[in-house]
């Protein structure tokens, strides 16, 4: 029996959210910017509430309990033994990839990332004066592959010093395996390029697919990597913000932990380390039953577009709730359709290229953190303009 309703719904109009009041057009259902329409679990709103009572609001200390809370949790849920002084807290996941790019390179070098990818890389690399170097995932069949040759040649160019992993992978929905994590690392050392891992999504996968920190590969990817990750993603408290940087390197921990402090994004408000802890200590059975729901919806988009739009193809979501769907059928640009969809479908995806120029041209991404309800309208919403 399901212990958490993923079916209600909330009505977020007027709360000065992103997703659902940025758009001013009336009726417009938001299936775009990756946030969910559900609650947090109930372990973290009481934490929070808590908390709001005693209603003063100052400087924000960090604890034992804080650390405690992250390092139970990664060594039960990846069996990954973190040590306490490897961890910095810090406001979220983006300014923790700014502030490892910014302490790990010189400007003018470059960063390499696997495109289509998180839209946000290519700024944080080029605030740093730093360079964008493409190495693109290959498309076969209904997933995406590394293109190891591609890969290894973008590594050797004397200028890539960083490697910018998007692990899981957004917006191609692969959870890479270790195998692949270890060739990855291998080529990086082999022309000393350093790794920097975004797990901002790393409890959000899909049934029968298992996440594996990069860190925890071998001792060789723990010494060359800095993890970023955040419970905010995986259970909807972004607005909080809280994330953690884990470098195990100490030279790089200490620079890192420099550039933090430059950006001054070296405190925390009250509320982020307790939600983290809630989050951690007391609500693993709901981020279990949120997947469960997620694949239920991604099945419902699957389904609907080989019934209603079998031209289309969708991408095999391996983690992450954000689908990736081949629209080159529609004869439209992605942006051209993007527009058509808000404009005469009433509904909010996101184009493709604002992963990647080229490489995510062709594409739109559909968020399915939502009640059932909710993505049933939007996609026959979706149906009606495609047809």
């Amino acid at each position: 029996m399901k212990k958490y309703n993923f079916d209600e719904i909330i009505n977020r109009r007027g709360t000065n959210s992103v997703k659902w009041d940025e758009e001013k057009e009336d009726g417009i259902i938001p299936l775009w910017v990756a946030d969910m329409d559900f609650a947090a679990a109930p372990a973290i709103r009481k934490a929070v509430e808590e908390r709001a009572k005693h209603g003063v609001f100052g400087y924000a200390l960090v604890g034992d309990s804080y650390y405690e809370a992250i390092t139970s949790w990664f060594k039960r849920r990846h069996n990954w033994e973190i040590d306490k002084e490897w961890i910095i807290y810090t406001t979220g996941v983006i300014p923790a990839i700014s502030a490892a790019i910014h302490a790990l390179t010189m400007p003018g070098e470059k960063v390499l990332i696997q495109t289509p990818v998180y839209n946000c890389f290519y700024s944080c690399i080029r605030n740093q004066g730093t360079q964008v170097l493409e190495s693109p995932l290959k498309r076969e069949g209904d997933t995406y592959v590394v293109d190891w040759d591609n890969f290894e040649t973008k590594c050797a160019d004397e200028k890539t010093t960083l490697f910018l992993l998007c692990n899981p992978h957004n917006p191609a929905g692969r959870v890479w395996t270790k195998d692949e994590l270890a060739r990855m690392n291998d080529i990086c050392m082999r022309h000393d390029v350093k790794v920097i891992s975004d797990e901002i999504h790393c409890e959000l996968i899909m049934p029968s697919y298992t996440f594996t920190p990069f860190a925890t590969v071998s001792n060789e990817c723990q010494q060359n990597s800095v993890i970023c990750n955040s419970p905010t993603k995986n259970f909807n408290i972004a607005g909080l913000q809280i994330a953690n940087i884990i470098c195990a390197n100490k030279e790089w921990y200490r620079r890192i932990n420099r550039a933090i402090n430059i950006f001054e994004v070296c405190d925390v408000n009250p509320f982020g380390p307790i939600a983290l802890e809630a989050a951690y200590n007391e609500s693993e059975d709901w981020v279990n039953e949120l997947m469960d729901y997620v694949a239920d919806n991604y099945a419902l988009l699957k389904e609907t577009f080989q019934k209603e739009l079998p031209a289309y193809e969708v991408i095999k979501l391996e983690g992450t709730y954000l689908a990736w769907v081949d629209i080159n059928a529609s004869g439209f640009s992605a942006d051209a359709l993007a527009n058509k969809l808000v404009h005469e479908g009433k509904v909010q995806v996101n184009a493709g290229t604002i992963y990647g120029d080229r490489d995510g041209e062709g594409y739109i991404r559909i968020n399915l953190a939502c009640p059932r309800a909710t993505l049933e309208e939007g996609l026959r919403r979706i149906v009606k303009v495609l047809k």
